[in-house]
Parts: C-alpha cells; sequence; structure tokens
C-alpha cells in the first residue's frame, strides 16, 4: 500500500463506482474500501451486459457467427473480425488473395486509429479538459465515413469473409484515405501542443500508478498497458499473421509504467498506423478480393486450432476446437481488457480516488469485450 498515511481498518467505509457511472466507461462496478480519499482495496466487478458469445459460437454456423466478433469491442471491431476469419481459414486450408490481405490490414488500421482516438478523447474528459474530445471525434468521423462508404457500418462491421472481403474498395475510397494521412498527421502535432505538451495534464499523469514488467506479466497485460511498461510485445511484430511483414513500422515502447507513459504509447500508435496504412495503399497489388476456390459448407477438420492478433485493446487470442462439424465443438475468446482491467485491484491500493480514475481510463477498458 502506497499511501503516505496510516489507514485505520475500522474507519473505513464502502464506495460503489458503478455500474452506471461516466468514470467505469461502461457497466462496470467497482467496489472499494475507502479510508477518507484512499483506496484500502478494491474489486471490479463484471457480468452486467454478458452476452454469451463463446456458447453463441458454439451453437451457430462458422458463417452465422461473422457478425458476433463485431460486439465485442465496438470501438475497434474489424480487429476482433480478422482474427476470427484468419482462424477459420487455417482450419479449412483456404487461401485469401494477396489484395484481400492488404485491405484487411488497412481496415484494421484505420479503426485502430479511430479507436484510440475515442480513447484520447474520453481520456481527457476524465481528467478535465472538454475540448479535446470535439477535436478527435471530429477526425475519428473521417475515419467512420470511409469505413461506412465500404461496409455500410459506422460501428459494428461485417465487412471479412472467409476467403477474402465482402467487395472492394473503390477509387474514391483510395482517395480519402490517401487525403486522410497528412490530415491526421496534423491533427497529432495540434494534440501535442494542446495536451500532450500541456504542463498540467502531465503532472497530472506522471507517476500515477507505476506498473512494473512483472505486474503486467502476472495478470497478462498487453497493448499500451505492457508497451507502458517497457514490455516489448506487439502480436504483429512478435507472431506475425497477414501481410504485417511487408511493413516497416515501429512498436511504440515507454520504461515508465506509469499513466503518462500509457497515454505516449497510444498517440505515437497512431503514427505507426498511418504508416503502415500508407505502404499497404502503396503496395496495394490488383487482383481479386475472394478465394477462387472455397468450400460451399464451411466445416473445419477435427483439431484444436489457435490464432491471435493485436488489437487496438491488446492481444486477442481465439482458440477452435472443432470435431468436424459444421460448429465449433469449442470456441474460446481471450479477451485482453480482461487482464488489462484485473491489474486495477491490486495497483490502486493506497491509491487517491482522483488518481485511480485516472489509472483506470489510461487502461482504456471496453467493458462488453469483457463481458463476452
Amino acid at each position: 500500500m502506497n499511501s503516505p498515511i496510516q489507514l485505520q481498518p475500522d474507519e473505513t467505509f464502502i464506495l460503489n463506482v458503478g455500474p452506471q457511472h461516466p468514470a467505469t466507461h461502461g457497466v462496470l462496478r467497482v467496489k472499494m474500501e475507502m479510508s477518507g480519499e484512499y483506496i484500502v482495496s478494491a474489486e471490479t466487478v463484471i457480468g452486467y451486459i454478458h452476452r454469451m458469445h463463446e456458447k453463441m459460437g458454439e451453437i451457430k454456423t462458422y458463417p452465422q457467427f461473422l457478425m458476433n466478433l463485431s460486439r465485442m469491442d465496438y470501438l475497434g471491431a474489424l480487429g476482433y473480425s480478422h482474427g476470427h476469419v484468419l482462424l477459420v481459414e487455417k482450419a479449412c486450408a483456404i487461401e485469401v488473395p494477396e489484395r484481400a490481405e492488404y485491405l484487411r490490414v488497412v481496415m484494421v488500421e484505420l479503426n485502430r486509429i479511430a479507436s484510440h482516438l475515442f480513447w484520447f478523447g474520453a481520456f481527457v474528459m476524465d481528467l478535465g479538459g472538454f475540448t479535446p474530445l470535439m477535436y478527435a471525434l471530429q477526425d475519428r468521423e473521417h475515419i467512420l465515413d470511409m469505413l461506412e462508404a465500404v461496409t455500410g457500418s459506422r460501428l459494428t462491421y461485417c465487412y471479412f469473409r472467409f476467403g477474402g472481403l465482402y467487395n472492394d474498395v473503390d477509387d474514391q475510397f483510395i482517395t480519402a484515405a490517401r487525403t486522410f494521412i497528412p490530415r491526421m498527421r496534423k491533427s497529432l502535432k495540434k494534440y501535442r501542443r494542446l495536451v500532450t505538451d500541456n504542463v498540467i495534464f502531465r503532472k497530472r499523469l506522471t507517476g500515477i500508478a507505476p506498473l512494473s514488467p512483472e505486474m503486467c506479466r502476472k495478470y497478462g497485460a498487453s497493448s499500451a498497458v505492457a508497451r507502458g511498461s517497457g514490455i516489448n510485445f506487439d502480436v504483429r511484430r512478435n507472431e506475425p499473421y497477414s501481410v504485417y511483414p511487408e511493413f516497416d513500422f515501429d512498436v511504440p515502447v515507454f520504461h515508465a509504467g506509469d499513466s503518462l507513459a500509457r497515454y505516449m504509447v497510444r498517440m505515437e500508435e497512431i503514427e505507426q498506423s498511418l504508416r503502415i496504412v500508407e505502404q499497404a495503399l502503396d503496395k496495394l497489388p490488383d487482383g481479386p478480393v475472394m478465394a477462387a476456390k472455397k468450400p460451399k459448407l464451411i466445416k473445419a477438420p477435427p483439431g484444436d486450432y489457435y490464432q491471435a492478433v493485436e488489437t487496438a485493446r491488446g492481444s486477442f487470442g481465439i482458440r477452435l476446437v472443432s470435431d468436424g462439424g459444421k460448429t465449433p465443438y469449442r470456441l474460446k475468446l481471450r479477451s485482453p481488457t480482461y487482464s488489462n482491467m484485473h491489474l486495477f485491484d491490486e495497483a490502486c491500493q493506497g491509491m487517491l480516488i482522483m488518481d485511480a480514475l485516472a489509472f483506470m481510463g489510461s487502461l482504456d477498458l471496453v467493458i462488453p469485450e469483457i463481458d463476452r
């Protein structure tokens, strides 16, 4: 416990934050034992919005389950869909056209930027700054407009198919994406002047909730939570998939481990995603976006299959156990937010409640992704 005062157990009280509270970023309840404004202990309570995605995955056919993945993380939906189609394609030995894989990466990275922008705006708003949210949503709208033009949706996408994509992009999308890249880079400079270099903002986060690499490994943390504590791990680089090995990009890593470091990782990741999108558009090959040979009825051969991808929330893993039927025997979804969130219970002990809320915001929690 890091409290500068002596906490008296007989003088504590219980404070419930949530399950419906703007500081919890979703339907999450945090049961806190408090001594004044200091946290003696905390317990995160989930399950208020549980939707049984895994069970639905075992009673639906493979194509029927396609739309479920985007409803886990409504801010970074395409990364989850990507992991699902890659897994089934691996199990069924379906070859995906190169153009389809490049476009998948473009869509996933644009969706990652949109997710980080929403987190950026909401995080700063938690700390008392409202204006950056308006700028972030303005930039995010450009991405949503592009994705809507191709996928028909702005939030929960069902664009990926086993063997490729629902449809191809047109020249208008390519032009819009190329126009967006310099615009977003200009916005990043604005965010640095407005927020990142703001002395009040930096003092508010520096040294708050430092997480050691050992604690991150203990809880299985990933994404900016781990990379902000010096752990250089990104599934796109460490366990390459799709066409990511074709691109030159950096994995931002900071070693301070505090809330500011986690913020810096995500802001740097926006630039790296822009680099990937730019390279993918430059190298985009011609050709079809759907496999020429694909079984009409998807049945994964008997076996045990696993695929991990790097989503905006972290390392998302999906395990498929098949008995050869048209539905999975078992489908297990590894939620990155679940691991990242459970750091909170241990790390916030002895912390001021206002610092704990800043800490929670730096974890970038999406509760429906946990209550899968």
